[in-house]
Order: structure tokens, then C-alpha cells, then sequence
């Protein structure tokens, strides 16, 4: 399974989900839809998911999820852009590309228009475990000791800056800024 694959299983789960824009649905979806596959497939389902995971992590991205979420661990970092796979490839690539975009997106308008500092919770846990509750489906073992690897990048210290900066993190991110922090 390549990139190709693993977002076409995305979008297909993102169809068959009773709500879409809710990740654990998403990930329930594609771990039934990736345990139909054999076996070395779902274990390179699980390299591409992190491999998304490692293009994902840059600071921009976890300034915008500290925003959105009112906080972000590095857990909770891990967990939005779970949340992030779940939107489908359209949406990752765009605010990966440019985090600032995640104030174009319905759910964060909506949950802005309930007034200022709106806290949401955009967590996606149930989407990192998608290949491994597909192999334990299928095979009922474990995703087998080193099927996969996680190299994330270092990040930009030009974006080493406290995320609770109202004034820095309006300069850097001001549509998101904007909308949320009113």
C-alpha cells in the first residue's frame, strides 16, 4: 500500500461513516475496510499512516492545533493530526501546506461563532490505530515488532515561540487568530 492507496481507504471510509466529519467513525470505517486486505498490505498501511504523521509534524501546524484546541501536548499533537488524516488528503495537504487554512474549514467556523476562545477538541486517537486494529482483525495477532518505522523532521526553531503569545501567534497565523481569538 502506498500513499495513493491508504488516501483512496481514507476517502472510501469518509464515505461509508454514518458522520464524516467525526475521525473515530472514520477510523472504524477504514480499519473494517483495511482488514480485508492481506496481511503485508495493512502492515504498510501502518509505515504510510506514519509516514503522514512525520510529514505532518512541523511547528506552524502545532501552533495552529494549540490554537484550535486551546492547548497541545505532544500527545495531543499526535492525536490532531490523527484527527487531520481523517479529513482526507484534500484537507491535510492544504493545511499542512499552510495551517492558517484551518479557519476555512466549517468546523472551526462554527465552533468560532459560539463566541470568543472557543475550545474545540479536533483529536483523532482512533485514526493511529487504524492498520493495527486491522491486523488483529484479520490475523488476530499484533502488527508484527518493527513493521514500522517514525523519522520525524526537526522542527523550525523560527517557530520556537510560547503559543499562549496572542500578539505572535496573531502575526503568524491571523485568519485563525482572527476568527478564534476574536
Amino acid at each position: 500500500m502506498d500513499k495513493v492507496e491508504f488516501w483512496q481507504l481514507i476517502e472510501v471510509a469518509r464515505e461509508r461513516a454514518a458522520d464524516p466529519d467525526a475521525s473515530g467513525a472514520v477510523a472504524g470505517e477504514a480499519s473494517a475496510l483495511l482488514a480485508a486486505r492481506p496481511a503485508e498490505e495493512i502492515v504498510a498501511a501502518q509505515q504510510v499512516l506514519w509516514d503522514l504523521m512525520a510529514d505532518s509534524y512541523t511547528n506552524p501546524l502545532w501552533a495552529a492545533a494549540y490554537l484550535v484546541n486551546g492547548g497541545c501536548s505532544d500527545d495531543g499533537f499526535d492525536y490532531f493530526r490523527g484527527w487531520l488524516i481523517a479529513q482526507g488528503r484534500e484537507v491535510f495537504e492544504r493545511v499542512v501546506a499552510d495551517p492558517d487554512t484551518l479557519a476555512e474549514l466549517p468546523v472551526v467556523r462554527s465552533a468560532a461563532a459560539d463566541g470568543p476562545e472557543p475550545e474545540l477538541d479536533l483529536e483523532g486517537e482512533d485514526v493511529l490505530s487504524i492498520a493495527w486494529n486491522a491486523h488483529i482483525a484479520a490475523t488476530g495477532e499484533q502488527l508484527p515488532a518493527g513493521a514500522f518505522t517514525i523519522r520525524y523532521p526537526e522542527l523550525d526553531p523560527a517557530w520556537d515561540f510560547d503559543f499562549d503569545d496572542r500578539e505572535e501567534t496573531t502575526r503568524r497565523l491571523p485568519r485563525l487568530a482572527g476568527l478564534l481569538l476574536g
